[in-house]
């Protein structure tokens, strides 16, 4: 019963984790993160759509990192790769988004995007079946070059942002301050989902030890 819950929070996470993409890629004109930054100027130089440039760039992480360290790659890294982008791509697809304004009410629209995404990605870490392809491929990079992981997340995103800035990629004020929102979101959603999943483990522990004294 545990693994099941595990798989539907790790499921779920990347729903909701999808979802806020699409959100923030409605009001993209303000800013995006510096990895969608790249796969909107992939996609308006060379077609295809968002979500299947966040494929390409995330199998292609994991490629990467198979070869720098593959204690960072499991089955959830190849699900999260392969599913949140058509996820993004669904929810523009369906079109029940609400279509930017271009007026203040784009920036708690994009507000929303964030915490979503922050919700969606604490809780499919939290179910423990594998980090994202981008955090393996940090996690990797930071212990072959001994740097520390935030300083490892600064210098990869910079280059990402730097080469999605060039192929002119929606970079805007929401872009630089998007890490400062999302990772405290991020950060408190892991914690609850932990929380929760211990919860509801000891209390499945408990009733299973109680269980044979009902019975005698």
């Amino acid at each position: 019963m545990n693994s099941i819950l595990r798989y539907f929070m790790f499921f779920f996470g990347l729903i909701l984790f999808g979802l806020g993409l699409a959100i923030a890629v409605k009001v993209k004109h303000l800013g995006l993160h510096p990895w969608d930054v790249l796969n909107v100027a992939l996609y308006d130089h060379f077609g295809f759509s968002i979500g299947t440039w966040n494929v390409i760039t995330g199998l292609s992480l994991i490629c990467v990192t198979l070869i720098l360290d593959r204690q960072y790659i499991s089955l959830g890294t190849f699900f999260n790769g392969l599913l949140v982008g058509p996820i993004m791509d669904f929810f523009l697809w369906l079109n029940i988004l609400p279509e930017p304004t271009h007026s203040w009410i784009d920036y708690p629209y994009l507000l929303l995007g964030i915490i979503i995404v922050g919700i969606g990605g604490g809780m499919y870490v939290a179910a423990g079946l594998g980090a994202g392809p981008r955090d393996g491929f940090m996690l990797s990079i930071s212990d072959k070059t001994g740097m520390s992981v935030s300083r490892a997340r600064i210098i990869v995103e910079s280059i990402v942002l730097v080469i999605g800035l060039l192929l002119g990629g929606p970079v805007f004020v929401v872009t630089f301050i998007y890490t400062f929102i999302l990772s405290p979101i991020f950060q408190r959603s892991l914690y609850f989902h932990r929380k929760l999943l211990e919860r509801i483990s000891k209390e499945k522990t408990a009733t299973g030890q109680k269980e044979p004294i009902s019975h005698v």
